[in-house]
């Protein structure tokens, strides 16, 4: 057995360096495929190498480390491994600020996390390690999307995108705010620019359907990805155009899932890139100035929705396909080319956004939607403003078709199958299934990022690089100013030759979007050196079998994730369709924030650390005042860590002041994984005294030399008290553990043992054999948790150093948790009274007599009959009287 200090106090800075370095010094956390336990693979999603490590990193982390301990506790051969999600515009950003290139910023930063990441004591298999920006990483990545070019699944064409004409990039839709580029604050604009987009609509109904099989997954994760996928049916139905002058037009062609409200159509609005309105526009400069005016602003369909609606009739009729009707064709604001055909059959009558745009330009609103029977007048009489109710849920059968001629009286259904029988038929339309998702657009103006594989050649067009000459390499020693990206600036770079026909060519100049390196980079884990993205190692692994991050990323991230899987799949690189099996979100971070207001109105954000506060008795903020000064500050709401308000606790502060295994002990206890997690330093002080007080117990028991062996048959009712509360400890943690997550409830049950312990004042040899069962269930329940100090309090308990990961998990013994006696509830007509403790077998009789005799219960008893004795076993006693 290794020597373990004598001293009992406790010191995490050295604890925790020591099982830190025995855990080096084995190699303890490098598996292989090679064991013959069942595998488990456990992923919290790849960090951002920011620079330094936040709460969010910590929770995150310690939850996926104490699952992957207790896994490997319980039998499993299992993987935790770390990388670095690498590429990505916050390098860009400290590259102009700090004058210093990307790549030099980033894998500094790779290096000071990394160490962080250590300090904290995570399970995690170091020599899986890799950053998402190193040619031997994203060389795969542009393999991949090479075969998916010669597959069709990679294609290029326009798209518009957000412009920001000082960054000269392309910004996402988060990137636009109030109208304006966030990092350069000019006027954003629409621009149609080339564009590489994976054709991830061909997997749209898969994806759909995949959600059923993932009963892991949280249910508004796979809400919010339905949605988002929005798979819905209608029909595709072509209007024929004229102009003014009664010329014919190229027809447009709309899809609608309401297609009952045909007859309802007042207008067609069609976006401001539509090739008529184009058209129309050439020759018309008022249209020409406000198709000009739509281009600023950004394209989200957020920004659509609360956006004034704005539009210009073009002069141009649609034809009514059913009436021959000719209704007008506006431009309009709210419409987008990227977003099905470009243009949408307006019916004011019974549509939100289509009434709102109707009113402010004066065009009619016809009614086609009534209720069958109405009750009332009011129910009879239609007004505009109570189109939801009719037109909200097509399924209502109380709803019926009304000014729609040979339609009148047909409801939803049987309308759509009349008129679709008709339009395919003449050839004028069809059914058609439509999803919401559109192709991922994977193209980025930016430099930091992989470079597309591709060669631009004024013979053979756009040819992909040939596989034996990746990867393209992107140049890491650049100057950058945030004006351009060096690759497109720099004609050297851009220079090769056509690969099919030897001309002179261009390298393509934009890089990937970030989301392609942390689709696939779960699967790279598995197979570290591969000569492929994944080798056979990735079947022996995959699927994942926990993965946790973030609930923000349900949609982008997690769509991806899934949808990567399946092209690695149909590449024959894994067997599985979907990449993980169980999902855990954790909840946010959030803590107190402090501020002064300037006399401009605007706000001093105070970190916690620089505030004193007083509390009431449950431990609220009553006052608080800035430490450097004395001064009052302002208690603003609590909010999630953020620098803009900055009240971000730095985690590695709050390791060297309590130690990593206190850090991770508040973590797990202050709120459950899926609930947001309120930081409070006073709670933290009160893990460290819990450990603490198990440290001197163990340290206590362990002074008065070894215990004897326990002898079950030899206890007294003292002794199989304590042993049965370790017993329903280990049985509690077990269950908490293994089938909840619920690692909070788990410490309050190892607290309670401990406090159980405390009370138990019993030294001779079988009372200090019940001890040192307690004291050892204790240590191996926390350990997932708090890893270090029971790596030194096992070895306190007469153990040999060894890695707690490979001792089993503590299972309970059924035997303990038989109970001798039982204590029972007693009420007179269901109000507590008192209490009797009885033999757990004692006849119902012996029961009814000790409650009746119970002293409490036989003064409220007194005068009164008693009718009848209601017995819960185990737990209550009922005497009913009157």
């Amino acid at each position: 057995m290794s020597a373990v200090p004598e001293t009992a106090s406790y010191d995490p800075r050295k604890v925790e360096a020591a099982a830190q370095k025995f855990w080096e010094d084995t190699r303890a956390f490098e598996v292989d495929e090679s064991s013959d336990k069942p595998k488990f693979y456990c992923l919290s999603m790849l960090p951002y190498p920011s620079g330094a490590l936040h709460m969010g990193h910590v929770r995150n982390y310690t939850i996926g480390d104490v699952i992957s301990r207790y896994k490997r506790m319980m039998g499993y051969n299992v993987l935790q491994p770390m990388g670095w999600d690498a590429f990505g515009l916050p390098a860009e950003n400290a590259a102009i600020k700090n004058k210093v290139a990307p790549a030099r910023w980033t894998y500094r930063n790779i290096e000071h996390m990394r160490a962080q990441l250590k300090l904290l004591g995570y399970a995690i298999d170091w020599s899986r390690e890799f950053a998402t920006c190193t040619p031997d990483y994203y060389v795969h990545e542009q393999r991949m999307f090479v075969r998916l070019m010669r597959k069709g699944l990679a294609y290029r064409k326009n798209a518009v995108v957000n412009w920001d004409p000082v960054d000269q990039t392309v910004l996402a839709n988060e990137q636009v705010i109030d109208g304006r580029g966030w990092r350069s604050g000019a006027l954003v604009e629409k621009r149609e620019i080339p564009q590489w987009f994976l054709r991830i609509t061909d997997y749209a109904q898969e994806l759909l359907d995949g959600l059923d099989d993932l009963p892991g997954w949280p249910e508004a994760v796979k809400t919010m990805q339905r949605n988002w996928i929005g798979r819905s049916e209608g029909l595709e139905i072509q209007f024929d155009v004229v102009d003014a002058e009664g010329r014919p037009q190229e027809p447009l062609v709309v899809f609608t899932t309401r297609p009952d409200t045909l007859m309802g159509v007042t207008f067609v609005s069609i976006a401001g890139e539509h090739p008529l309105a184009q058209k129309v526009a050439a020759n018309n400069p008022e249209l020409a100035a406000f198709l000009a005016e739509l281009r600023k602003g950004g394209v989200s369909e957020a920004e659509l929705e609360t956006q004034e609606k704005r539009g210009m009739d073009t002069g141009l009729k649609a034809v009514h396909p059913i009436t021959g009707e000719k209704v007008p064709v506006w431009v309009a604001n709210f419409v987008l080319m990227g977003y099905g055909t470009g243009a949408v059959m307006a019916v004011p009558g019974h549509d939100q956004r289509d009434f709102e745009f109707a009113s402010k330009y004066g065009l009619p609103k016809v009614q086609v939607i009534r209720l069958k029977s109405p009750r009332n007048e009011e129910e009879a009489t239609w007004d505009p403003h109570t189109w939801r109710d009719w037109y909200g849920d097509k399924t209502r059968e109380d709803l019926e078709l009304v000014n729609s001629g040979e339609f009148d009286g047909l409801d939803y259904r049987g309308a759509f199958e009349a008129l679709a029988e008709r339009f395919e038929r003449q050839g004028r339309g069809q059914r058609r299934v439509n999803y919401r998702l559109r192709d991922w657009g994977v193209s980025r103006q930016r430099y930091w990022g992989c470079p597309i594989p591709v060669i631009y050649c004024p013979r053979c067009g756009a040819v992909p690089v040939p596989e034996d000459q990746l990867p393209v390499l992107l140049p890491e020693d650049v100057e950058f100013t945030g004006v351009g990206s060096p690759i497109k600036t720099d004609p050297e770079w851009r220079k090769c030759k056509c690969p099919e026909c030897g001309a002179d060519a261009e390298r393509e100049t934009d890089t990937f979007d970030t989301f392609m390196e942390s689709s696939w980079y779960y699967a790279r884990y598995t197979s570290p050196k591969a000569r492929e993205m994944v080798d056979r190692r990735g079947n022996y692994w995959l699927p994942v079998d926990q993965y946790i991050g973030g609930i923000e990323h349900a949609i982008l991230h997690l769509m991806y994730f899934r949808f990567f899987h399946k092209l690695m799949r149909d590449a024959r690189l894994v067997d599985s369709d979907e990449p993980a099996v169980n999902l855990l979100t954790q909840g946010m971070v959030i803590a107190e924030t402090y501020y002064r207001e300037a006399g401009n109105g605007a706000r001093e954000w105070f970190n916690p650390a620089d505030v004193e506060v007083e509390r009431d008795e449950r431990g609220r903020v009553v006052a608080a005042r800035l430490r450097s000064d004395g001064l009052p500050v302002k208690i603003g709401p609590v909010e999630k860590m953020s620098k803009s308000k900055n009240n971000g606790v730095d985690p590695q502060a709050m390791v060297e002041k309590y130690g990593a295994d206190t850090v991770r002990l508040f973590s797990m206890f202050a709120a459950p994984p899926e609930q947001s997690l309120e930081w409070n330093e006073a709670g933290v002080e009160g893990m460290a005294r819990f450990l603490r007080r198990l440290w001197n117990q163990v340290h206590r028991h362990a002074e008065a030399g070894p215990a004897p062996a326990l002898d079950v048959a030899a206890l007294d009712a003292g002794q199989k008290a304590l042993r049965r509360k370790t017993h329903e400890t280990i049985a509690k943690v077990n269950d908490d553990y293994g089938k909840r997550y619920s690692f909070n409830t788990a410490i309050a049950a190892v607290m309670e043992l401990s406090n159980a312990l405390a009370k138990f004042d019993d030294a001779s040899g079988q009372g200090r054999a019940v001890r040192q069962e307690a004291l050892e269930a204790a240590v191996l329940l926390l350990n997932p948790i708090t890893p270090h100090a029971c790596h030194h309090l096992w070895q306190v308990l007469g153990h040999p150093e060894t890695l707690l990961e490979d001792v089993p998990f503590p299972q309970p013994d059924p035997a303990a948790l038989v109970r001798d006696a039982v204590t029972l509830a007693v009420q007179v007509n269901g109000k507590l009274r008192g209490t009797i403790e009885v033999a757990a077998d004692a006849p119902r009789e012996q029961i009814e007599a000790l409650a009746k005799a119970e002293p409490n219960a036989a003064k409220y008893l007194e005068g009164l009959t008693v009718r009848k004795v209601i017995i819960v076993p185990g737990k209550i006693v009922n005497i009913v009287a009157n």
